[in-house]
């Protein structure tokens, strides 16, 4: 992790984090909020953004690169499964090997390249158009 409690410039590590914050925030209208986390997938600081209710993504903090986390639930997996005919292999294995939960597929995506920060946006792009067409 990058350590300490994290303040604004928290949020600024990771050479790939800054395009994919300013890119939430401006798409979806929605800012973040930087919380403690005990969960078993990964806890320490994050970096949560919600659409309402909706958890959007969640961001962790690594040295030098960063882990969003991304939920694709039922009804947003025939789309995304045609979606990741364009993604790097890298999320197309990590898609294949994420166990199922609850419905869903929750992907621990390593960000430590603009190609996979494209793929996080294509994913997030398709979790986000799902709650619109409801």
């Amino acid at each position: 992790m990058d350590g300490g409690i994290p303040g604004s410039q928290a949020a600024g590590h990771g050479a790939n984090r800054q395009p994919l914050l300013a890119w939430l925030e401006d798409t979806f209208h929605i800012s973040p909020r930087i919380e403690y986390s005990r969960c078993s997938m990964q806890g320490g600081w994050n970096v949560k953004y919600k659409k309402g209710s909706r958890a959007v993504c969640t961001l962790y903090p690594e040295e030098g690169y960063f882990i969003c986390m991304i939920s694709v639930g039922a009804k947003e997996a025939p789309e995304a499964e045609l979606a990741l005919n364009g993604c790097t292999a890298y999320v197309r294995q990590l898609y294949h090997d994420t166990t199922p939960f609850n419905g869903g597929r929750w992907m621990m995506i390593e960000v430590r390249n603009g190609e996979v920060l494209d793929d996080v946006k294509e994913l997030i792009g398709i979790r986000m158009r799902k709650k619109r067409s409801v």
